[in-house]
Protein backbone atom coordinates (compact mmCIF):
# COMPACT_ATOMS: atom_id res chain seq x y z
CA UNK A 1 0.00 0.00 0.00
CA UNK A 2 1.68 3.49 -1.11
CA UNK A 3 1.19 6.12 1.18
CA UNK A 4 0.47 9.55 -0.75
CA UNK A 5 -0.15 13.34 0.41
CA UNK A 6 -1.74 15.92 -1.64
CA UNK A 7 -0.17 19.41 -0.58
CA UNK A 8 -2.38 21.91 -1.86
CA UNK A 9 -5.79 20.49 -3.93
CA UNK A 10 -6.13 19.94 -7.09
CA UNK A 11 -8.95 19.08 -9.77
CA UNK A 12 -11.10 16.59 -8.51
CA UNK A 13 -10.19 14.35 -11.77
CA UNK A 14 -6.47 13.73 -10.37
CA UNK A 15 -8.40 12.46 -6.88
CA UNK A 16 -10.32 10.17 -8.82
CA UNK A 17 -7.31 8.76 -10.38
CA UNK A 18 -6.58 7.34 -6.72
CA UNK A 19 -10.32 6.64 -5.63
CA UNK A 20 -9.49 4.00 -8.21
CA UNK A 21 -6.83 2.45 -7.28
CA UNK A 22 -7.44 0.41 -3.99
CA UNK A 23 -3.50 -0.12 -3.66
CA UNK A 24 -2.90 3.48 -2.73
CA UNK A 25 -4.11 5.35 0.44
CA UNK A 26 -3.99 9.45 0.06
CA UNK A 27 -4.58 12.91 1.86
CA UNK A 28 -4.99 16.26 1.16
CA UNK A 29 -4.10 19.10 2.94
CA UNK A 30 -4.96 22.69 2.10
CA UNK A 31 -2.48 24.69 3.66
CA UNK A 32 1.34 25.20 3.27
CA UNK A 33 2.55 25.90 6.94
CA UNK A 34 5.89 24.02 7.07
CA UNK A 35 5.10 22.33 10.40
CA UNK A 36 2.53 20.74 8.98
CA UNK A 37 4.24 19.18 6.09
CA UNK A 38 6.76 18.15 8.02
CA UNK A 39 5.21 15.94 10.08
CA UNK A 40 2.43 14.56 7.26
CA UNK A 41 4.97 13.58 5.25
CA UNK A 42 7.08 11.44 7.44
CA UNK A 43 5.56 7.87 6.09
CA UNK A 44 4.81 9.28 2.74
CA UNK A 45 6.05 7.37 -0.26
CA UNK A 46 5.15 10.23 -2.53
CA UNK A 47 3.93 13.45 -2.79
CA UNK A 48 1.84 16.13 -5.03
CA UNK A 49 3.00 19.89 -4.58
CA UNK A 50 2.07 23.07 -6.39
CA UNK A 51 3.73 26.11 -4.69
CA UNK A 52 4.16 25.44 -1.09
CA UNK A 53 8.00 25.27 0.23
CA UNK A 54 10.00 21.72 0.33
CA UNK A 55 12.96 23.15 2.41
CA UNK A 56 15.82 20.62 2.81
CA UNK A 57 14.87 20.02 6.12
CA UNK A 58 11.38 18.94 5.46
CA UNK A 59 12.29 16.43 2.62
CA UNK A 60 15.27 14.72 4.42
CA UNK A 61 12.29 14.14 7.52
CA UNK A 62 10.53 11.79 4.99
CA UNK A 63 11.79 8.21 5.57
CA UNK A 64 9.96 6.56 2.29
CA UNK A 65 9.55 9.26 0.21
CA UNK A 66 10.41 8.09 -3.17
CA UNK A 67 9.00 10.74 -5.66
CA UNK A 68 7.76 14.51 -5.63
CA UNK A 69 5.19 15.31 -8.29
CA UNK A 70 5.25 19.07 -9.09
CA UNK A 71 1.71 20.04 -10.11
CA UNK A 72 3.42 22.71 -12.90
CA UNK A 73 6.99 22.93 -14.43
CA UNK A 74 8.61 24.85 -11.87
CA UNK A 75 10.35 23.32 -9.29
CA UNK A 76 12.70 26.34 -7.57
CA UNK A 77 10.41 25.51 -4.41
CA UNK A 78 11.98 22.12 -3.82
CA UNK A 79 15.37 21.56 -2.66
CA UNK A 80 16.88 20.05 -5.64
CA UNK A 81 20.08 18.89 -3.11
CA UNK A 82 18.22 17.35 -0.15
CA UNK A 83 15.67 15.44 -2.69
CA UNK A 84 19.19 14.40 -4.65
CA UNK A 85 20.24 13.46 -1.29
CA UNK A 86 17.90 11.41 -0.49
CA UNK A 87 17.36 9.72 -3.67
CA UNK A 88 13.97 10.68 -4.47
CA UNK A 89 12.70 11.40 -8.05
CA UNK A 90 10.75 15.03 -8.90
CA UNK A 91 8.41 15.01 -11.72
CA UNK A 92 6.57 17.96 -13.34
CA UNK A 93 3.83 17.84 -15.60
CA UNK A 94 5.55 18.11 -18.63
CA UNK A 95 2.97 18.15 -21.26
CA UNK A 96 -0.37 19.82 -19.51
CA UNK A 97 0.14 23.68 -19.49
CA UNK A 98 2.09 24.38 -22.99
CA UNK A 99 -1.09 25.50 -24.83
CA UNK A 100 -3.06 27.41 -21.28
CA UNK A 101 0.77 29.20 -20.82
CA UNK A 102 0.76 30.37 -24.69
CA UNK A 103 -2.42 31.59 -24.92
CA UNK A 104 -1.89 33.43 -22.13
CA UNK A 105 1.13 34.91 -23.46
CA UNK A 106 -0.80 36.04 -26.67
CA UNK A 107 -3.12 38.06 -24.23
CA UNK A 108 -0.83 39.73 -22.62
CA UNK A 109 1.32 40.92 -26.05
CA UNK A 110 -2.26 41.77 -27.53
CA UNK A 111 -3.47 43.99 -24.07
CA UNK A 112 -0.11 45.67 -23.86
CA UNK A 113 0.17 46.40 -27.65
CA UNK A 114 -3.48 47.72 -27.59
CA UNK A 115 -2.98 49.64 -24.47
CA UNK A 116 -5.47 47.82 -22.56
CA UNK A 117 -8.44 49.74 -21.38
CA UNK A 118 -7.10 52.59 -22.86
CA UNK A 119 -10.37 53.24 -25.49
CA UNK A 120 -12.81 51.86 -22.80
CA UNK A 121 -11.96 54.70 -20.36
CA UNK A 122 -11.99 57.38 -23.06
CA UNK A 123 -15.51 56.39 -24.28
CA UNK A 124 -16.85 56.18 -20.09
CA UNK A 125 -14.92 60.05 -19.20
CA UNK A 126 -16.74 61.13 -22.21
CA UNK A 127 -13.68 62.52 -24.01
CA UNK A 128 -15.08 60.30 -27.15
CA UNK A 129 -13.78 63.07 -29.43
CA UNK A 130 -10.41 63.65 -28.59
CA UNK A 131 -9.39 59.80 -29.84
CA UNK A 132 -7.08 61.48 -32.40
CA UNK A 133 -5.64 62.62 -29.56
CA UNK A 134 -4.73 59.31 -27.79
CA UNK A 135 -1.59 57.50 -27.93
CA UNK A 136 -1.13 54.93 -30.75
CA UNK A 137 -1.19 51.62 -30.07
CA UNK A 138 1.35 48.69 -32.18
CA UNK A 139 0.58 46.05 -34.45
CA UNK A 140 1.72 42.53 -34.02
CA UNK A 141 2.04 41.88 -37.72
CA UNK A 142 5.41 41.67 -39.09
CA UNK A 143 7.22 42.28 -35.65
CA UNK A 144 10.55 40.18 -34.53
CA UNK A 145 9.66 38.38 -31.49
CA UNK A 146 12.22 36.61 -28.99
CA UNK A 147 11.30 33.88 -27.18
CA UNK A 148 13.86 32.59 -24.52
CA UNK A 149 13.60 29.26 -24.06
CA UNK A 150 12.36 26.49 -26.06
CA UNK A 151 10.42 23.75 -24.38
CA UNK A 152 6.99 22.59 -24.99
CA UNK A 153 5.57 26.07 -23.98
CA UNK A 154 7.85 28.02 -26.26
CA UNK A 155 6.96 25.35 -29.14
CA UNK A 156 3.07 25.68 -28.56
CA UNK A 157 4.09 29.92 -28.91
CA UNK A 158 5.83 29.65 -31.84
CA UNK A 159 2.77 28.61 -33.64
CA UNK A 160 0.51 31.17 -32.48
CA UNK A 161 3.24 33.75 -33.23
CA UNK A 162 3.63 33.03 -36.54
CA UNK A 163 0.06 32.68 -36.71
CA UNK A 164 0.33 36.78 -36.02
CA UNK A 165 2.54 36.81 -39.02
CA UNK A 166 5.42 37.91 -36.58
CA UNK A 167 9.01 36.76 -37.17
CA UNK A 168 9.88 34.48 -34.30
CA UNK A 169 13.77 34.45 -32.40
CA UNK A 170 14.35 31.59 -30.12
CA UNK A 171 17.68 31.79 -27.60
CA UNK A 172 17.81 28.47 -26.35
CA UNK A 173 21.57 27.36 -25.46
CA UNK A 174 20.01 23.46 -25.53
CA UNK A 175 18.61 23.15 -28.69
CA UNK A 176 19.62 23.17 -31.89
CA UNK A 177 19.66 25.86 -35.28
CA UNK A 178 17.93 22.65 -37.30
CA UNK A 179 14.98 22.25 -34.57
CA UNK A 180 14.26 26.00 -34.23
CA UNK A 181 14.29 26.57 -37.97
CA UNK A 182 12.23 23.38 -38.62
CA UNK A 183 9.12 25.10 -36.59
CA UNK A 184 9.43 28.38 -38.33
CA UNK A 185 12.47 30.48 -36.04
CA UNK A 186 15.44 31.51 -36.40
CA UNK A 187 18.41 30.62 -33.84
CA UNK A 188 19.90 33.82 -31.47
CA UNK A 189 23.44 32.77 -30.43
CA UNK A 190 24.35 36.03 -29.01
CA UNK A 191 21.58 37.24 -26.22
CA UNK A 192 23.19 40.63 -25.87
CA UNK A 193 22.84 41.25 -29.38
CA UNK A 194 19.79 39.50 -30.48
CA UNK A 195 17.77 42.20 -27.99
CA UNK A 196 18.73 44.63 -30.03
CA UNK A 197 16.11 43.56 -32.71
CA UNK A 198 13.41 42.43 -31.91
CA UNK A 199 9.99 44.14 -30.88
CA UNK A 200 8.51 41.66 -28.08
CA UNK A 201 10.50 38.96 -25.80
CA UNK A 202 8.73 36.43 -24.07
CA UNK A 203 10.34 34.26 -21.21
CA UNK A 204 10.27 30.32 -20.51
CA UNK A 205 13.02 29.71 -18.91
CA UNK A 206 13.59 28.45 -15.33
CA UNK A 207 15.22 29.77 -12.56
CA UNK A 208 18.45 28.58 -11.94
CA UNK A 209 22.19 30.27 -11.34
CA UNK A 210 22.79 31.23 -14.88
CA UNK A 211 19.22 32.39 -15.67
CA UNK A 212 18.62 34.87 -12.26
CA UNK A 213 18.83 38.74 -13.46
CA UNK A 214 19.40 37.56 -16.52
CA UNK A 215 16.92 40.56 -17.97
CA UNK A 216 19.12 43.42 -16.53
CA UNK A 217 19.03 46.93 -17.10
CA UNK A 218 22.63 46.67 -19.43
CA UNK A 219 19.61 44.22 -21.69
CA UNK A 220 16.97 46.61 -21.59
CA UNK A 221 18.53 49.94 -22.49
CA UNK A 222 19.62 48.07 -25.37
CA UNK A 223 16.49 47.16 -26.46
CA UNK A 224 14.04 48.89 -28.37
CA UNK A 225 11.61 51.58 -27.16
CA UNK A 226 8.27 49.94 -28.32
CA UNK A 227 9.46 46.49 -27.26
CA UNK A 228 7.01 44.34 -25.05
CA UNK A 229 8.30 41.84 -22.35
CA UNK A 230 6.26 38.88 -20.85
CA UNK A 231 7.23 36.72 -18.65
CA UNK A 232 5.34 34.10 -17.49
CA UNK A 233 8.10 31.43 -16.12
CA UNK A 234 9.35 32.79 -13.14
CA UNK A 235 9.94 36.34 -11.48
CA UNK A 236 13.70 36.47 -10.49
CA UNK A 237 14.56 36.04 -14.24
CA UNK A 238 13.83 39.80 -14.83
CA UNK A 239 15.80 42.09 -12.29
CA UNK A 240 12.25 43.59 -11.13
CA UNK A 241 14.03 47.11 -10.39
CA UNK A 242 15.88 47.22 -13.75
CA UNK A 243 12.44 46.80 -14.95
CA UNK A 244 10.56 49.18 -13.52
CA UNK A 245 13.41 51.59 -14.04
CA UNK A 246 13.76 50.70 -17.49
CA UNK A 247 9.90 51.18 -18.17
CA UNK A 248 9.77 54.57 -15.91
CA UNK A 249 12.98 55.68 -18.57
CA UNK A 250 10.59 54.65 -21.34
CA UNK A 251 13.25 52.17 -22.46
CA UNK A 252 11.04 49.64 -23.53
CA UNK A 253 7.08 50.66 -24.19
CA UNK A 254 5.32 47.84 -21.86
CA UNK A 255 6.10 44.94 -19.66
CA UNK A 256 3.45 41.40 -18.55
CA UNK A 257 4.28 39.85 -16.00
CA UNK A 258 2.34 36.91 -14.68
CA UNK A 259 5.41 35.87 -12.11
CA UNK A 260 7.15 38.05 -9.76
CA UNK A 261 10.53 37.49 -7.28
CA UNK A 262 8.64 37.02 -4.28
CA UNK A 263 4.93 35.93 -4.43
CA UNK A 264 2.72 37.18 -3.41
CA UNK A 265 4.48 40.48 -3.98
CA UNK A 266 5.09 42.60 -1.57
CA UNK A 267 2.35 46.17 -1.37
CA UNK A 268 5.32 48.19 -1.87
CA UNK A 269 6.75 46.77 -5.31
CA UNK A 270 6.74 49.71 -7.88
CA UNK A 271 5.17 47.56 -10.87
CA UNK A 272 2.18 47.21 -9.37
CA UNK A 273 1.53 50.71 -9.87
CA UNK A 274 3.46 51.33 -12.78
CA UNK A 275 0.79 52.16 -15.92
CA UNK A 276 2.69 50.47 -18.32
CA UNK A 277 2.55 46.80 -16.62
CA UNK A 278 -0.01 44.56 -17.31
CA UNK A 279 -0.31 41.99 -14.80
CA UNK A 280 -1.59 38.32 -13.40
CA UNK A 281 -1.14 36.53 -10.03
CA UNK A 282 0.83 34.00 -11.53
CA UNK A 283 -2.16 31.85 -13.36
CA UNK A 284 -1.32 31.70 -16.82
CA UNK A 285 -2.16 28.30 -16.63
CA UNK A 286 -5.16 28.47 -14.88
CA UNK A 287 -7.63 27.69 -17.86
CA UNK A 288 -10.25 25.06 -16.79
CA UNK A 289 -9.16 22.72 -18.94
CA UNK A 290 -5.54 23.28 -18.00
CA UNK A 291 -5.96 22.30 -14.53
CA UNK A 292 -7.73 19.26 -15.09
CA UNK A 293 -4.73 18.21 -17.55
CA UNK A 294 -2.56 19.21 -14.44
CA UNK A 295 -4.42 17.22 -11.78
CA UNK A 296 -4.24 13.81 -13.84
CA UNK A 297 -0.61 14.40 -14.89
CA UNK A 298 0.65 15.02 -11.60
CA UNK A 299 -0.97 11.92 -9.91
CA UNK A 300 -0.74 10.18 -13.14
CA UNK A 301 3.27 10.26 -12.84
CA UNK A 302 3.19 9.11 -9.25
CA UNK A 303 1.31 6.21 -10.20
CA UNK A 304 3.78 5.77 -13.43
CA UNK A 305 6.56 6.40 -11.06
CA UNK A 306 5.79 3.37 -8.63
CA UNK A 307 4.73 1.22 -11.62
CA UNK A 308 8.50 1.86 -13.63
CA UNK A 309 6.18 3.70 -16.95
CA UNK A 310 7.15 6.92 -16.00
CA UNK A 311 8.38 9.22 -18.87
CA UNK A 312 11.91 10.65 -18.59
CA UNK A 313 10.86 13.34 -20.35
CA UNK A 314 8.47 14.07 -16.95
CA UNK A 315 12.00 13.67 -14.65
CA UNK A 316 13.88 16.73 -13.58
CA UNK A 317 17.63 15.66 -13.77
CA UNK A 318 18.85 16.23 -10.22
Amino acid sequence: MKNILIIQPIDKSGIEILENRPDYNFEIIDGTDLEQIKEKIVKCDGISIRTAKLPADVIRSAKNLKIISRHGVGYDNIDLEAAKEKNVTISITATANAVAVAEHVMFMLLNISKRKDMYDKTVKSGRFNDRNKLPKTIELWNKNILIMGFGRIGKSLIKRCIGFEMNVYVYDPFVSKEEIESLGGKKIEDLKEGVKKIDALTLHMPLNEKTKNIINYEVLKNMKKNCIIINASRGGIINENDLNKSLNENKIFGAGLDVFDTEPPDNDNPLLKNDKTFLSPHTAAFTEECMVRMGKETIQNIIDFFDKKLEKSKIVKL
